[in-house]
């Protein structure tokens, strides 16, 4: 009956595939017990690569976005203004010109292009139609730096920003808003703060950066934003709310920095120890610190989801304790006709084996489909490292040979005669 279970003096040696298809035959009798023991090592192993995945596509997905807008961009806000005690935020205060951005754009020999613009949150009308969404007064340059063009008509140009027309750029969102999905809005008016404006252009969809929609928008001349939007605040020139310098490459930004910070507090006559009346961040700054930060959240949650494997490891443990208490008899039976201590021992840590890898690769299974759900629900780009894969596969076979490694030793243990004698 047992005959290939073991090895004598006067038997063969057992293949190992012998080894693990009696295995899977003996779990196989018992499913029910089987599946418990393996939900362990399928929740802890679907749980690292589904997390692991989800944590890569989301910050593939922003790094995306924010490469769209451009890594080799620095952007400079104006600085904050006080009332009273209270300090308000970041580009409240009228610090920045347009004068600034072109004497960057001509001093600064590591400033590729230079754009300004002014912002504000306004209602925009058209016949029954209205919606609140950010304009953009901005200068010939924004598209390039921004990366950004229109998909539909065209930017306004040199003459119109000269003489502050009235014309406007819409985002995909405000022009679904307005117009309905597939109308065509060229050469429509629209009313900004009372004001008529021509629809000359639809910008192309960039999509959300994290709360902010980058579609909902409009774009108009910067002259047009400062004479009728906002009126010039500034003692000189026209005042911004800040200004975009791009690179020639991301190698270039580090020396754009330091030559924009030098010259802004030389024209706004700052000297140490005063502070800057201005800010400056840098698009690959912010990518290289949302990447760690989402590195360390994924290492934290993969971290919390391997206890499940330490669970599933338990769980195996304890149920194939249970299975030498239960087979005693059998294993009695199977000493009393030659086999060794060592055939048994390899026969338990087989199942434990066979238990993990197929939980295993349930778990993996499972984890790439939960992974690829949440990835076409919520919108970012589908990742599977194969990293992922790998290591979760190592887990479970590790978890299989520590956790039966202690059963298998009582196992091969027990004394024949004191088995046989069992129930």
């Amino acid at each position: 009956m047992f005959k290939g279970f073991y090895k004598t003096k006067n038997t063969r040696t057992v293949p190992l595939l012998e080894i693990l298809t009696m295995a899977a035959e003996t779990l196989w009798s018992n499913k029910l017990r089987t599946g418990l023991t393996m939900l362990g090592v399928i929740i802890g192993i679907s749980s690292v690569i589904a997390i692991t995945s989800v944590g890569q596509g989301v910050q593939k997905g922003v790094e995306q976005q924010i490469q769209a807008l451009g890594t080799d961009v620095i952007q400079i806000l104006a600085g904050a203004a006080r009332s009273g005690n209270v300090r308000q935020g970041v580009g409240s205060s009228s610090t920045l010109t347009w004068e600034d951005a072109k004497a960057i754009a001509t001093q600064a020999p590591s400033a590729q292009t230079v754009s300004a613009y002014l912002q504000r949150s306004a209602q925009v009308v058209y016949t029954g139609q209205n919606t609140s969404t950010t304009i953009y007064g901005t200068d010939l340059n924004y598209p390039e730096v921004r990366n950004t063009h229109p998909q539909q008509g065209r930017y306004f140009t040199q003459e119109e920003l000269d003489i502050a027309a009235q014309v406007a750029i819409l985002g995909p969102t405000v022009q679904r808003t307005l117009f309905g999905q597939g109308v065509n809005p060229l050469g429509e008016r629209i009313r900004i703060q009372g004001e008529a404006y021509e629809v000359i252009g639809v910008m192309e969809p960039k999509g959300s950066q994290g709360p902010m929609d980058r579609d909902d928008q409009v774009f108009i001349p910067l002259t047009t934003m400062s004479k009728r939007l906002v009126g010039n605040n500034a003692l000189v020139g026209v005042s911004v709310n800040g200004i975009l310098v791009k690179g020639a490459n991301q190698e270039q930004l580090e020396a754009a920095q330091f030559q924009v910070t030098n010259l802004l507090r030389l024209r706004h006559n700052i000297y140490p120890p005063q502070a800057d009346d201005f800010r400056l961040t840098n698009q690959a700054d912010i990518v290289s610190t949302f990447t760690s930060i989402v590195g360390l959240f994924t290492v934290m949650v993969v971290a919390i989801a391997g206890i499940s494997l330490v669970v599933g490891g338990i769980g195996i443990a304890n149920i194939m304790l249970v299975s030498v208490v239960e087979r005693t008899r059998e294993i009695g039976i199977r000493k009393a006709v030659g086999a060794t201590n060592s055939a048994i021992l390899n026969q338990f840590l087989a199942e434990a084996i066979v238990i993990s890898i197929v939980g295993g690769l349930i778990g993996m299974t499972t984890g790439v489909l939960l992974a690829f759900i949440a990835a076409s629900v919520f919108k970012f780009p589908f990742v599977i490292s194969l990293l992922s894969i790998i290591a979760g596969f190592v887990l479970s076979l590790s978890v299989g040979l520590v956790a039966g490694v202690v059963p298998a030793r009582n196992a091969s243990k027990l004394d024949p005669i004191t088995a046989l004698r069992s129930d």
